[in-house]
């Protein structure tokens, strides 16, 4: 008989009654019932009740073990009387009647339970991560996370994907986030950085003349922490193809992303390819986010010209001012009582807004500190410009550029979700296409990067020399589902010529360019194939597909909210013998000296 089990804890049966067997695993939880002492015995596939019968000679040593203690345990499988059966379990129609009971390794008092569904707060369970990976829940996540990328790999094989591993320490590369650096210490004062992304690898993987790349790629940014973004690293699912047009690298992340969440929607329904496309224009305008939750059947409409010149002197003056006036339905709010817009109004002064209009609809036609105010007919007009009806209500977010682009995106999501009207048990999919290629810093006044850097600008060159750069759209797209970034992408920039100007016209001189990614301009002087990609994120996959609110419910080992890592206490200083082997100082940051202002 093997030393430690003939089978797991999920495999015995009715009809393996009689037999001997012998299971290993954790003590899940134990009940005396007075004479009889109940062991749940757990492994990673599932639990088998332990019996062990009063005058026992193993019972003294079952009793004395601690919950979470690693056990060993020979005896009968009997089949379970009718009344004392378990129709949740697996093994509820069996016991083990244990003969034999051998302590593995004893466990000490826990600093929370495994069984049991309490919350613990994040920092306790994540110092005891590995106790708190046996909890059902976090350890079942785990596992749909190596099967979901079982199934990436198997799909992008079947595509015809070949898996490459591209460098870990690499040089610096404007991604939009901080690096993290590792000091070379046969390089005195110079440093790697941790990729934020594979993203000139891959490229040269086009060059070198792979047609089609891929890996689950670790990348690392220093960053803060959000409830969908972990900090520190993070993995995605990166590829790029050769000679390959947009439509055709929509197509493969198509392919994968329907058959991935239908393998794993567990009954929730899935957007089929194609998915819908949404310039980023439109997607600003009629959503009010880059990231449009597409479950949400309301629109946003633009009805400054109802305001223009009108008897609503607030609205009036935004237009006048060359502000905008956007309309959000709410469709059945009419009726709703004064506190539910009382509510919303105060919900806009905490997001920084003066407040939330609105125009309720009844058979009489408008009502509401708007309507009292505003010309019949321009009610009349926006009533019918959002196909409203009697019953239905309107409210308005007023202001210029994005400031009142998202706010408008804001109050569509607050209001879909008060009145229940996000699709339920679905992913929605659409693509967010011809993003601008550059955005104004308005800390610095200078133009920057919007997105990737790499990308091919629409129009290439002569749009480059001849556009006013705040106008150009570029060849960049993000896939989006129920309101969530899953991956960017673009067809990259592979002509020299283009790529040196599009970061010249970012600020970055010629020389910069040739310095810092003149490995990858060089490549591109010996013949550089067309090619694009993306990369979807695999954390935020798994944590959308196990329906949890929080990113590092799917992680392993995450850090916490502060970048740090509670159970292996890093960051953590070093000795000055190895700063000195680096040729490195520490210059801690001065502490902030109070002054008068901050003790009152």
């Amino acid at each position: 008989m093997h030393p430690y089990r003939t089978h797991s804890c999920s495999a015995l049966r009715a009809g393996d009654a009689g037999s001997t067997v012998r299971l290993s695993g954790w003590v899940h939880s134990k009940r005396d019932h007075g004479g009889l002492l109940f062991i749940d015995l757990r492994d990673e596939t599932g639990i088998t009740q332990i019996v062990i019968p009063a005058g026992s000679p193993v019972l003294e040593q079952a009793e004395s073990i601690r919950a979470e203690s690693v056990v060993t345990v020979t005896g009968e499988v009997v089949e379970r009387e009718a009344g004392t059966r378990n129709a949740e379990l697996a093994t509820g129609d069996i016991e083990l009647r244990a003969r034999e009971f051998t302590v593995q390794s004893a466990a000490a008092v826990l600093p929370f339970q495994v069984a049991g569904h309490e919350n613990y707060p994040e920092d306790l369970r994540l110092r005891y991560r590995y106790i708190d990976l046996r909890r059902d829940s976090v350890h079942r996540n785990m596992l749909l996370r190596a099967r979901v990328i079982q199934s990436m790999r198997k799909r992008m094989t079947g595509l015809g994907f070949v898996e490459l591993q591209t460098p870990i320490l690499t040089a610096s590369s404007p991604e939009g986030a901080r690096d993290f650096l590792v000091p070379a210490r046969m390089h005195p004062g110079k440093f790697y950085a941790l990729p934020q992304a594979p993203q000139q690898f891959k490229q040269l993987a086009m060059v070198a003349g792979f047609d089609r790349y891929f890996q689950i790629a670790p990348c690392f940014r220093d960053e803060a922490s959000r409830a969908d973004r972990s900090p520190g690293e993070f993995y995605q699912l990166d590829f790029e193809m050769a000679f390959a047009t947009q439509d055709e690298i929509f197509a493969v992340v198509e392919d994968v992303m329907s058959g991935l969440f239908s393998e794993f929607s567990n009954g929730r329904t899935v957007s089929q390819a194609p998915f819908e496309r949404i310039p980023y224009a439109r997607a600003m305008k009629v959503y009010g986010s880059d990231k449009p939750d597409l479950r949400n059947p309301l629109l946003i409409s633009d009805v400054t010209e109802a305001f223009a010149e009108s008897g609503f002197g607030l609205f009036a003056r935004i237009a006048a001012d060359k502000g905008e006036i956007r309309a959000i339905p709410a469709p059945g709010a009419g009726d709703k009582p004064r506190g539910f817009f009382d509510k919303l109004n105060n919900w806009a002064r905490e997001n920084g807004a003066g407040g939330l209009g609105y125009i309720t609809f009844t058979e009489e036609g408008g009502k509401g500190p708007i309507a009292k105010n505003l010309e019949a007919d321009r009610v009349e007009a926006i009533r019918t410009q959002l196909g409203l009806k009697s019953g239905d209500a309107v409210f308005f977010a007023a202001g210029k550029g994005d400031d009142v682009a998202k706010f408008s995106g804001l109050v569509r999501t607050r209001i879909a979700e008060e009145l229940d009207l996000i699709e339920k048990n679905a992913f929605r999919f659409c693509w967010i296409t011809d993003f601008p290629m550059y955005e104004l810093n308005e800390e610095t006044g200078r133009i920057d990067f919007s997105h990737n850097p790499f990308s091919m600008p629409q129009g290439g060159l002569e749009a480059l020399n001849t556009q006013d750069p705040l106008t150009i759209n570029a060849y960049q797209y993000d896939i989006v589902c129920n309101g969530i970034e899953l991956s960017s992408g673009a067809v990259r920039n592979h002509l020299p010529e283009v790529m040196i100007r599009a970061f010249e016209i970012a600020g970055y001189p010629e020389s910069e360019v040739e310095a810092r990614f003149g490995g990858m301009l060089n490549a591109f002087r010996y013949g550089a194939p067309p090619h694009g990609g993306s990369a979807p994120g695999v954390d935020r996959i798994v944590m959308m597909l196990a329906d949890e609110p929080n990113i590092r419910e799917v992680i392993l080992f995450p850090l916490n909210q502060q970048g740090e890592d509670l159970m292996m206490n890093a960051p953590a200083p070093t000795t000055p013998e190895r700063l000195k082997e680096l040729s490195l100082t520490i210059n801690p940051p001065k502490p902030k000296v109070k002054t008068d202002s901050d003790k009152a």
